[in-house]
Order: structure tokens, then C-alpha cells, then sequence
């Protein structure tokens, strides 16, 4: 299987990186700045050969050369720092100094890729933020007009409609797409909604369009409410099954009726139970082969934080300016006890392998995977992505 020569930038703990080097993209450099995830990376390159050929660069992709990452390389991917963006941050947008988009940008002009993936929270589509996220696009796309020393960055943006409407095109120009997904659409067992912006070199003459949802909500509740299936699969009894919450009951009854002869034609959505199925009952000495699976004591919910409950997807895995808020991270059980999650679920709710291990205490190892991209949706993205641009993965 041939694959593309890829660097990634803002690389976190690698959940972008894993998803597209299993949809055939092989990442030459990976650059990232924080020391707990450059322990993970580091950790990882030295115990397993899948990521043996990684190059980690620990710098400021400000700092960056990008001679140094050019060569050979025909796309580009990262996750520009969320915390300007996110709904839980200060929602600085553009006046926040972790703001990298103009670095991506950069990436994109000095290395002239085929396409590039970058992605971010779903914050960066809130209506406050529409006029710089448009702003964002348009510098992907004409990478080569780039902003004067004397230009604001509305000033840099008017200029960039007024090229874009003139149809001009400079020699570097990408034809850009972006979406928010659903994790859970894609086979993850959490809801987690990410903007994707894909771009490919105009020259290229590519058609392509984001890849339709491979799972779906519907599919879970005939699962579990009109063939039973779901606690089948997990040797849930009759007695020991919940009734039918009663905001469903009228979807359910429409499913039954339409496809219980045929049954639903798309995959259920996963949960948090089919996540963690197979693994052993946590222990505050852990659990051997099943690194990264030590019980946390303390959990309690408290209003608004409740945990995610066991047969639904996930509520969203957090990761918190001060620390991992309490309650975003704990498993919800039938009657009402809680626990935290342990890093290995979290990572198995992220789809990362069993076998990427996760360095720093329970809090850092819950900062990395929070904010990490989920090693399915990547992989869904970036499958479709190069079988378009013409790679047999």
C-alpha cells in the first residue's frame, strides 16, 4: 500500500496522527511544543515499530523552519490550539496568543502541499468568530497573498474578497471545504463534534466532498428497544434492562413500524459500554496488560456534571484550562453510582489503540486525550481524502 509523506503540525498526543497513518498517510515529522505530549510521542516511537519512523520536532511551530519538514512532503495536518476557540475557554479568538492558524497558513505556503487537514472545536464556528473564520479560509486558499507588515488583519481580509471575487488565482491556490462531524457518526463512542477543513491544490483538479456518516442514533435505539440486539451483544437480561425513556418512546414506536422487518439499515451508534467491553474492573494498583488502567478515587457528580451514562456514547472528554473538571470524565452507571474513568477508557472512548500508552500523571494523561482528535473520525476523514487524491488505501 503506497501512502502520502506527511507532517503534522500542533500534534498533541497523536489521536490525528494515528487516525491518518491508518487511512495510508505516512507522518515523516510531527511538531508539538508540550512536554507531557512529547513524553507520550517519545514514549510511543520507543515501544512500538507502527511509530518507529515518527520524527518529533519539540518546538513552537512559530519558531519552525520549514526546510526542515519540506522535502518530500505532500500534505500537511494539525489541530491549531483549540483554547482561542472553545467553548469552555476565554474565548479570546484572534487576540489570544495561542492562536496558530497564521502558522498553519505558513505551513501551507512554504511547503506548497497536495491537501491539508486541520481541525478544531466546533467554537470556531460560533457567530462571534464568523468574520475571522472566514478570514481563516480565504488565507488557506490563496496561501501566496500573504499579509503586509502594514495591513490589519481586516484590512488583510478585504483584500482576499476582493481577490476572491476578481476569480483570480495566484500560482499556490487551494480549492478549501469545511464541516463540523460528529464523532459518534463515525463509529466513536462519544459525542464529539470537531470543524475539519480540507484543502487541495487547485492544480490538482480533485473533486472531493466529506464522507457520509458511517453510524447512526437511529440505529442504536432499534438496537436496544425494537430488537433487543444491543444488551444481547452484552449479555444484559431481561430484568436487568432499563425501560424506554419517555422523550423515545414515540421514536421508537415510528422504528418499529417502519424497519422491523428489515431491520436498520445503518450501524448503531457505540457506547461507552462497547468501548470498555473486555477490559477488567479497575484497581488502584492497576491491571496487568492494560497499561494505563488505574482507578482515580473521588469521583461524585454534582449539578450539570453527572457523568456519561454506560449504554449512551460518551458526553464529550474533556480536557480544562485548571485541571480536569470533575464531573465531564466519570462513568454514569444503571443505578445512579459513578466513577471517574481511567486513562485506558478514555483512550479506548478516543479510539486509540491498546497498545498507545499515555505518559504523565491521571490529570496530564486526561489533558492529552481531551484534547486529542478521535483516531476514528481522523481515520474517516483521511481515508476518504486519499482515496480521492488517488491513493489505493
Amino acid at each position: 500500500m503506497s501512502s502520502y509523506e506527511s507532517c503534522e503540525l500542533f500534534t498533541g498526543a497523536g489521536g490525528l496522527a494515528i487516525g491518518l497513518e491508518q487511512a495510508g498517510f505516512r507522518h515523516r515529522t510531527l511538531v508539538e511544543l508540550n512536554d507531557d505530549a512529547c513524553h507520550t510521542i517519545r514514549l510511543n516511537i520507543r515501544n512500538s515499530k507502527k511509530y518507529s519512523h515518527w520524527r518529533l520536532l519539540q518546538t513552537d511551530a512559530r519558531k519552525l523552519d520549514y526546510r526542515e519538514v519540506a522535502e518530500g512532503c505532500t500534505f500537511i495536518a494539525g489541530g491549531p490550539p483549540c483554547q482561542p476557540f472553545s467553548l469552555g475557554g476565554k474565548h479570546g479568538g484572534n487576540g489570544d496568543h495561542r492562536d496558530l492558524f497564521p502558522e498553519a497558513v505558513r505551513a501551507v505556503r512554504e511547503v506548497r502541499p497536495q491537501a491539508f487537514i486541520f481541525e478544531n472545536v466546533r467554537g470556531l464556528l460560533r457567530t462571534s468568530f464568523v468574520t475571522y473564520f472566514n478570514y481563516i479560509i480565504l488565507q488557506l486558499t490563496y496561501p501566496d497573498l500573504e499579509r503586509q507588515d502594514s495591513e490589519s488583519w481586516r484590512e488583510h481580509l478585504t483584500r482576499l474578497e476582493r481577490h476572491h471575487t476578481a476569480g483570480l488565482e495566484k500560482d499556490l491556490a487551494y480549492r478549501v471545504v469545511f464541516r463540523m462531524l460528529d464523532a459518534a457518526d463515525y463509529g466513536v463512542p462519544q459525542i464529539r463534534h470537531r470543524v475539519f477543513i480540507v484543502g487541495i491544490r487547485a492544480d490538482l483538479n480533485r473533486e472531493w466532498s466529506f464522507p457520509r456518516a458511517t453510524h447512526s442514533p437511529d440505529g442504536l435505539l432499534f438496537s436496544k428497544w425494537v430488537t433487543g440486539q444491543y444488551w444481547e451483544e452484552h449479555k444484559i437480561p431481561r430484568r436487568g434492562r432499563p425501560g424506554i425513556p419517555l422523550e423515545q418512546i414515540a421514536r421508537v414506536e415510528y422504528l418499529r413500524s417502519s424497519f422491523s422487518l428489515t431491520g436498520y439499515p445503518v450501524p448503531r451508534w457505540r457506547t461507552v459500554r462497547d468501548a470498555i467491553a473486555g477490559l477488567p474492573r479497575p484497581l488502584s494498583s492497576g491491571s496487568a496488560g492494560f497499561p494505563n488502567h488505574e482507578k482515580r478515587q473521588g469521583a461524585r457528580p454534582y449539578p450539570g456534571h453527572t457523568g456519561s451514562p454506560i449504554d449512551e456514547p460518551a458526553k464529550t472528554l474533556k480536557a480544562g484550562d485548571h485541571g480536569v473538571p470533575g464531573g465531564e470524565n466519570m462513568l454514569r452507571f444503571p443505578n445512579g453510582t459513578v466513577r471517574y474513568f481511567t486513562v485506558r477508557e478514555s483512550a479506548r472512548i478516543q479510539t486509540f489503540p491498546d497498545d498507545y500508552l499515555f505518559a504523565g500523571s491521571w490529570t496530564e494523561s486526561m489533558r492529552q486525550i481531551g484534547n486529542a482528535v478521535p483516531v476514528s473520525l481522523a481515520r474517516a476523514v483521511g481515508k476518504s481524502l486519499a482515496s480521492q487524491l488517488g491513493e489505493a488505501v
